[in-house]
């Protein structure tokens, strides 16, 4: 905001309660009650204006990342957080400052209609600023979208990595759908978190469903058995489908010591007979 903008400081104080009632208004016609409750957005408003009242009289005029600005950018980083995690669009917490326009620009012309050059400056001087506020709401917006799709995506990669207990010291891993780095972080902290919980000494790794294995799938794999291994369980790869087997002998990957068997039961059976358990016997 350049200096010419001087009288908007002034404005925003004589006129504080005729302009908040009308921004008040311009975001009642498009809000959505869904997004935001009116009783929230009245306050959330006359909060703002408060703060860009306060700010504007500071002198900080030109940089909104001052520290006359401090109060203002924490209120939008609040507000654009949690309208993000309420379902809000970009655009409509943008409009949350953009609405701002229309009653501060009636005041404008108001006070200075009568010099079209100064009315000029005001008013552009008054867009950037409110432009530049908007662009904030929305980046903080944008950042905390993606904090909220990170921790679901780490939520599902935590629940489509499910180790159960099949039997006394046997656990199983089944495996859906790509697994890539950062879930084979999961996978193996999953696994090795319940072999120390339960004391397993076999863990089965099933692969069915799992589309296709190429050489990084099979060097997650093998770093995963490693790890148990360490923990001091053993590990049986199951659901070597043909496709799947012809693949890795393509690949050349060498699976080493490692037990595999085409179904998660051929793996269980062969659990069972290393450690003494029988299906007719109970537990």
């Amino acid at each position: 905001m350049t200096t010419a903008a001087k009288h908007v400081p002034d404005i925003l104080k004589r006129y504080e309660a005729p302009i908040l009632k009308e921004w008040i208004a311009e975001q009642l016609d498009v809000a959505r009650p869904e997004a935001v409750s009116e009783g929230e957005l009245r306050e959330q408003t006359r909060r703002f204006l408060g703060l860009l009242r306060e700010a504007v009289q500071s002198g900080e005029t030109s940089d909104v990342a001052g520290p006359g600005w401090a109060g203002v950018r924490d209120m939008l980083t609040e507000l654009s957080q949690s309208r993000a995690a309420a379902g809000s669009t970009p655009s409509e917490t943008a409009m949350f400052v953009l609405s701002l326009k229309r009653p501060l620009f009636a005041r404008l012309r108001q006070e200075v209609g009568r010099d079209a050059d100064a009315l000029a400056d005001e008013i552009w001087a008054a867009t950037t600023l409110l432009d530049t506020l908007g662009l904030f709401t929305t980046e903080v917006y944008l950042k905390g979208r993606e904090e909220i799709i990170r921790r679901q995506q780490q939520e599902m990669l935590e629940l489509s990595t499910p180790v159960v207990e099949l039997w006394d010291g046997v656990l199983a891993l089944p495996l859906i759908g790509t697994l890539d780095s950062a879930r084979t972080q999961v996978v193996m902290e999953n696994l090795l978190h319940r072999i120390v919980e339960t004391g397993a000494a076999i863990a089965i790794i099933d692969i069915t469903g799992v589309p296709t294995v190429d050489t990084l799938v099979a060097q997650h794999l093998l770093k995963t058995v490693a790890a148990a291994r360490l923990m001091g369980a053993d590990c049986i790869i199951s659901g070597i489908r043909p496709q799947i087997a012809q693949t890795i002998v393509h690949l050349g990957v060498e699976l080493g010591s490692v037990v595999t068997k085409a179904t998660l039961a051929d793996a269980f059976a062969i659990a069972l007979q290393r450690t003494g358990g029988s299906i007719g016997k109970g537990r």
